[in-house]
């Protein structure tokens, strides 16, 4: 299965709160190293200097310091594209948290749309 298709199965199967994941990825052809970390360095992946795994991808589903998921489901079907395959494992979720934005001085109307689309 491709890349891109392992990720969309790991978002079919993340929580509706779901607010960050960490992925682990790694490719199956050390030679295309280079080729996969420059498609790669779209989403910001963290690479590791001595470990099983070669890159650390993180994903937020809609705010957050992390690479969008489409960006990144993207970003996976260039790799597939390429013809580097590899394989994912999902190192951590993190659910339920809530984005703080200030709201002082907005009118009430911004404050009900902003509790409407990010209620928990």
């Amino acid at each position: 299965m491709s890349l891109a298709a392992d990720f969309q199965q790991v978002l079919d199967a993340m929580p509706p709160d779901w607010t960050d994941l960490e992925l682990d990825l790694r490719i199956d052809d050390e030679s295309r190293y280079v080729d996969a970390a420059v498609v790669l360095s779209q989403v910001n992946a963290q690479p590791y200097s001595k470990a099983d795994w070669d890159w650390r991808l993180l994903v937020a589903h809609s705010f957050g310091h992390a690479a969008a998921a489409e960006t990144v489901k993207g970003t996976l079907a260039k790799l597939d594209a390429d013809g580097i395959g590899g394989e994912m494992a999902v190192r951590e979720v993190r659910e339920g948290r809530a984005e703080v934005v200030q709201m002082w001085g907005r009118p009430e109307s911004v404050r009900e749309e902003f509790r409407e689309r990010r209620s928990l």
